[in-house]
Parts: C-alpha cells; sequence; structure tokens
C-alpha cells in the first residue's frame, strides 16, 4: 500500500566512513549501501579484512543493507563471449562480498543508452531484444545464485533516455531476484541533456518493481552527486511519486560529499520529505 510522507533514507558509504556514520545509520536503522566492492583492484585482492571490519563497524545497525556491484569498463549484455565470461565472474565476486556482509542487494548498471532509444525506442524492438538475450546470456547463472542467496540484483538508469526499458529487462528474467533502481541524477541528466521525461517519471515507470534509489542532486548537464537542494531536481514530485507506490525501495544518498549526507536529510525533513 502507499507510504506516508516523510520516508526514512539511509546513504551510500565506503568501508572507511562507516565508523563515523553508525550512530546515525542505527538510530533509525537505516537502509545503507556500501561502496568499497565494486573496483576490481578490491575484487582482485585480498578484500575479506575489510569486510570483517565493515560488520565490526556496522555492530547494532539492522537496516537493509546492500553493495554497489562490478561495473567500471563491463557491460551486462555484451554479445562477446569472452567478455560474458568477464562480467559473469566480476557479478559472482560481487555475490561473494553479500554473503560476507550480510548484503541483501547488489546494485549493477543498466546497458541501454541513448543511442538505443534513438534507433529503437519500442520495449520489444530489435536492439532491446538482442541486449536482452545477451544480458540473459551473461546473467542467467548469477540470478539463480542471487535467488538462492536471497540477494536481489537491481538495475541502475545510467544513460537510460527510456525510463521503462530496464524495467522490461528486469521483467524478462521472470525473478524476484531481478529489479529495478532509479538514480535520481542520472534520470535529471537525461532530462535536462537528452529530454527524457522527468525524475519522477523514471519512479512511477518503475512502479512495484522499484527496489533501490540513489539519491543524488543535480543540474541536468553532469552527474553531480550534490547534496539534495544544490541542485534543481524536483523533490517533492520524486517523494510523492515513491511514497504512492507499494513497493518500498532502499533509500540513499549517494553523495561525492559525504559530509553533505546531514544537510541533505535536513532539507528534506524540513520540507515533510524525509528523515
Amino acid at each position: 500500500m502507499p507510504h506516508d510522507l516523510p520516508l526514512t533514507i539511509g546513504a551510500c558509504l565506503p568501508v572507511p566512513r562507516l565508523a563515523g556514520f553508525r550512530d546515525w545509520l542505527c538510530e533509525r536503522d537505516r537502509d545503507l549501501e556500501i561502496q568499497t566492492f565494486h573496483s576490481p583492484h578490491v575484487l582482485d585482492s585480498d578484500w575479506r579484512p575489510l569486510a570483517e571490519q565493515a560488520v565490526r563497524d556496522l555492530d547494532g545497525h539492522n537496516g537493509r543493507r546492500g553493495i554497489h556491484g562490478p561495473f567500471w569498463g563491463i557491460s551486462i549484455a555484451s554479445n562477446d563471449p569472452m567478455i560474458q565470461d568477464v562480467v559473469r565472474h566480476r557479478m559472482m565476486q560481487g555475490l561473494d562480498v553479500c554473503a560476507a556482509l550480510g548484503a541483501v542487494q547488489m546494485v549493477i548498471h543498466s546497458p541501454f543508452t541513448p543511442w538505443d532509444y534513438n534507433h529503437d525506442i519500442l520495449p520489444d524492438s530489435a536492439v532491446a531484444t538482442k541486449a536482452e538475450a545477451h544480458a540473459h546470456d551473461t546473467l542467467l547463472p548469477v540470478v539463480k545464485r542471487a535467488e538462492d542467496q536471497g540477494v536481489t540484483l537491481v538495475i541502475e538508469n545510467i544513460s537510460d533516455k527510456h525510463p521503462g526499458r530496464r524495467v522490461h529487462l528486469a521483467d524478462s528474467f521472470g525473478s524476484e531476484a531481478v529489479r529495478v533502481s532509479v538514480d535520481t541524477g542520472h534520470a535529471q541528466l537525461a532530462h535536462g541533456s537528452l529530454g527524457a521525461p522527468p525524475v519522477d517519471h523514471y519512479i512511477t515507470a518503475a512502479g512495484d518493481k522499484l527496489a533501490h534509489v540513489h539519491l543524488q542532486d543535480a543540474d541536468g548537464y553532469g552527474d553531480r552527486h550534490w547534496g539534495i537542494g544544490r541542485g534543481n531536481i524536483c523533490w517533492h514530485g520524486v517523494f510523492e511519486a515513491i511514497a504512492a507506490l507499494d513497493a518500498r525501495p532502499h533509500l540513499v544518498l549517494e553523495l561525492l560529499n559525504h559530509d553533505h549526507i546531514r544537510e541533505s536529510v535536513a532539507w528534506l525533513e524540513e520540507r515533510g520529505l524525509a528523515q
């Protein structure tokens, strides 16, 4: 059923910042996304001491926990079998990290681009169908393991001009372990620079597939990751769209400057949108 405002929000943080935000995270058992284990250099090293540190630093936190999965230089919809092997390996490494952290969600990146949109915009188009097939070739074993592990893969909009194409892709797996993420700053960039719909349309298009939201402010020109209120996103529309859904997505501030997390919450709290 729809939710009342204000909504409780959390944050994206790297392992070294967890201890400093522990009390804030624990006060409302806020959602948390740990952003350290998407780096190939971390994944290919002995990352377990970092994971153990994270678990220690989060002692007492009972909020929902996720990670940002690997994304640098890879696509979940490559048509190259060798690249598919690499992507599958990286995603399995991400699920290893989830198991170590007790994380129930992993963010992965959408493969769709403005080129796709401009050449074939229908959800069942040739471009979308090929991307869907390649994503299945790559991810089906990952999805099966995610199901067994109790982890949800959430597909985040990156350069997506079409708000619903990722939703169609997520649906195509026929699994509750694949759902959708909305990054508000990416959506604002697509709206301001590519002529895409406004941010709240991305929320509404995701519907009950929405499992995760990156909250960041932007100006429609770049991927700013500013504190809330520093850009030009219509936040009333965004939070009202989230509250109207039956879904209960992880809501996390993804800011370039972590010192702006508390001021962003205060800005939203003053307007009755979040706490």
